[in-house]
């Protein structure tokens, strides 16, 4: 019989680990709080659960309590790996552990479909992970991840509010989105500075095209780049009358007004003239 799993806080005692605010560091080790989230994100049966920025290993015991087939943890800090690489032991076979920076890989060559992400993201880093996820979105059936609350918000908004911006439009032009899980400073270690949330993205089946994305992230660039600007002055780098002629919208309207239906247009009028 294999020696009990040790508590989290023992071995980030005997470890040394220390979070780091460098890496955006904020650990989750209550039990109750990483079930929940790894129960958030849907029946896991078949599914090969990709974990970024592990640290002690709270999510991922959780995950490896449940029914995923596999989970590929991958992490920067090589005081964690050490600490992640000792869980292999209580998990043969199901539990694979990456030494590597998740904004420099593709964790689709991690493991095989059905494919999900479920993470309490560094926070420095979870919003261009996340654009680059959403670049992937026909490879991810699902994303749970933990952001702070601003950033859920500014992932889930909806226009004319006050967090509606490029994210809003990015995240649900490809996903349905909304937050399912609001967490105050106390429950991290150390306790950040804000409330946290797990946001749940979920691709929608049709994926935009590479050269589409990339359209788009042009357009809502230009468009909230200059938020106090009607959208015929944002967009005038982008050949703008022109372009919101071809979308059918109004240059006198500011970005925030258009909804993801409008942004869609406006893209896919700048992919076609840019082809010209």
């Amino acid at each position: 019989m294999s020696a009990p799993l040790e508590s989290l806080r023992d071995v980030i005692h005997r470890h040394g680990l220390d979070a780091r605010k460098a890496l955006g560091q904020h650990f989750l080790l209550d039990p109750g709080v990483t079930e929940r989230i790894v129960t958030l994100a849907g029946n896991l049966k078949g599914r090969h659960v990709v974990e970024v920025g592990p640290g002690p290993g709270g999510l991922t015991r959780a995950l490896l309590n449940g029914p995923a087939e596999s989970v590929t943890a991958i992490e920067l800090d090589s005081r964690a790996v050490l600490v992640i690489q000792e869980l292999a032991g209580f998990y043969l076979n199901r539990l694979k552990v990456v030494e590597a920076d998740a904004l420099k890989c593709d964790l689709t060559e991690l493991c095989p479909a059905p494919r999900q992400i479920i993470a309490n993201l560094p926070y420095n880093v979870a919003t261009p992970l996340l654009i680059g996820w959403l670049r992937q979105g026909n490879a991810w059936e699902r994303l749970t991840l933990m952001f702070q609350w601003e950033v859920a918000e500014r992932i889930c908004a909806a226009p004319n509010s006050q967090h509606y911006g490029r994210l809003a439009v990015l995240a649900q032009w490809c996903a349905e989105c909304a937050i399912v899980m609001k967490l105050p400073p106390g429950a991290f270690s150390p306790p950040p500075a804000v409330w946290s949330a797990v946001a749940s993205i979920t691709p929608h089946a049709q994926q935009p095209e590479p050269a589409l994305f990339k359209a788009m992230e042009r357009v809502t660039a230009a468009a909230f780049g200059q938020r106090r600007k009607m959208l015929r002055g944002a967009l005038k780098g982008l050949n703008g009358d022109k372009l919101l002629a071809a979308a059918e919208i109004d240059g006198t309207r500011r970005a925030e007004t258009l909804d993801i239906a409008e942004f869609d247009r406006l893209a896919r009028a700048h992919f076609a003239l840019s082809a010209q």
